[in-house]
């Protein structure tokens, strides 16, 4: 089971500073012990077959690589404990979990592990964290789904129909072999005019994504002191919540979607965190990466990754919130006139694919001789402001990963909180996740401590920006009763 070339440049782009996992900080009501929980796994791990399988790296890279069972697969390798002392609070436990998120994944088994926390009065926490190559936000709740009951008295789960044995792990010889199979029968059987786009429409689409993409280097966006140096290895989160029904009172009042409004709390947090460090705004933009899920019906269920992405680009200078809010609506209405997702889309599966040989040294990522080790504990300066360079990429990722609107249980204790840590790497310090759960939005605002240590001001910022929003759409909606 061959890893695709998007799943795979997961690993490719994988850092001792950059770990490419998916991972979520999760509060259960009341206090479960571990063993409850290893036992709750130990019930349903044959639901999730690609949790017993790790990667099978082909020598000399000659093609991605595979999945293979683990014969020494243990779940005491992948569910680990952390006792913390009786006085630990909430707030800091959540520091600890997101500390534990930091290592990278061993990629000597199966890409995922769960951290359960205890020794918070009232609470358990736990961590799931999942390596990118195996899924996308989207197969990421379709997981959680399984491991998490709907019901508190616990979920019907069918047992396994046999003892589960792992098939034998095949030699580097018969990795290579296979693979060097495939390749020919791939230059024999390909049809190199599918390239060929003759079909006016596809040229249309391939014709916009060259152009969002000449976009990025023709006009750069600001360069943000989050992006102003290589992240290292360290997270800090900040989170909020917000009501859905609130959310929903805002986008019948003012209009815009959801995305919309959260694209407008978010901008303006950055915007004003920028003129509270006192960056030149004054004409600048920011460009925000938007991953857009492109999965279809018969998609569901599987794991991988099946996304595209927009690219706002929104003022870098405060505005008010309803000034925003129509700026943002502008944007994403003209991206969706523009089919800017599909144009990616396109320009993604038309494009050469890259050739893996030539990416063989990152298999020594996350082994004695990972080169990029050395390049976390030494991380290189911050450049100040007033000599960084144009920036030609993008500031942050803000992804919104739409979840169950009912509670989960754990071992009959309810889930209360589902919080995003998402992944950053190169110069990208600072991110958002939204997540939706049970008729609530988690906001989860992650930095690179380094690059940016006061997260908690764009949290804030942002979530005066929604207050803001729910004055103003109650205002309109009263005078609108009273007209």
């Amino acid at each position: 089971m061959r890893l695709t070339t998007s799943d795979a440049s997961f690993l490719y782009l994988e850092s001792a500073s950059g770990p490419m996992h998916i991972s979520s900080v999760h509060i259960i009501e009341g206090e479960l012990s571990f063993e409850e929980v290893f036992a709750h796994f130990e019930k349903r791990i044959h639901l999730i077959p690609a949790y017993r399988r790790k990667l099978a790296q082909v020598p000399f890279n000659i093609a991605h690589p595979t999945w293979v069972d683990d014969p020494d697969f243990e779940l005491a390798n992948h569910l680990e404990q952390h006792a913390l002392p009786p006085e630990t609070s909430l707030d800091e436990a959540v520091d600890i979990a997101v500390h534990l998120n930091e290592p990278m994944l061993d990629r000597s088994r199966p890409l995922w592990k769960s951290f359960i926390i205890t020794g918070v009065q009232g609470y358990t926490l736990m961590v799931h964290a999942v390596h990118h190559c195996m899924i996308d936000g989207a197969s990421g709740v379709e997981l959680l789904a399984i491991i998490y009951d709907f019901d508190p008295a616990g979920d019907p789960v069918k047992e396994a129909a046999q003892t589960w044995e792992p098939e034998p792990p095949p030699s580097a010889t018969e990795l290579f072999n296979e693979a060097l199979s495939e390749n020919l029968q791939d230059l024999v059987h390909t049809d190199w005019s599918e390239y060929l786009v003759t079909n006016p429409d596809q040229r249309g689409l391939l014709q916009r994504a060259s152009k969002v993409m000449t976009d990025f280097f023709s006009k750069p966006v600001v360069t943000a002191p989050f992006n102003a140096g290589l992240v290292g290895p360290e997270r800090r989160l900040s989170w909020i919540k917000l009501p859905f029904d609130e959310i929903r009172e805002v986008r019948r009042a003012l209009g815009g979607t959801i995305n919309d409004i959260v694209l407008t709390m978010v901008s303006e947090g950055v915007a004003q965190y920028l003129a509270k460090h006192g960056e030149q705004t004054n004409d600048q933009y920011m460009r925000i990466m938007c991953p857009v899920n492109v999965r279809t019906e018969d998609q569901k269920g599987a794991l991988g990754n099946q996304v595209s992405a927009i690219f706002p680009v929104l003022p870098a200078w405060s505005m008010t919130p309803l000034q925003r809010l129509a700026t943002v609506c502008a944007e994403t209405e003209k991206i969706k006139q523009n089919q800017d997702a599909q144009a990616l889309t396109m320009l993604q599966k038309s494009a050469p694919e890259p050739w893996p040989v030539a990416l063989w040294p990152t298999q020594l990522v996350g082994t004695p001789m990972d080169p990029t080790a050395m390049a976390s504990r030494l991380p290189m300066p911050m450049l100040p402001s007033g000599v960084r360079p144009p920036n030609i990429g993008y500031n942050f990722t803000c992804t919104n990963v739409p979840g169950p609107q009912v509670p989960q249980y754990m071992c009959g204790h309810k889930v209360l909180s589902q919080i995003g840590l998402l992944i950053l790497t190169g110069n990208i310090g600072f991110s958002v996740t939204i997540l939706s759960y049970n008729k609530t939005l988690f906001f989860g605002f992650i930095s690179e401590p380094r690059l940016m240590p006061d997260v908690e001001r764009i949290s804030g910022t942002a979530a005066d920006t929604f207050n803001a929003l729910l004055d103003a759409a109650r205002e309109r909606a009263a005078s609108l009763q009273q007209s």
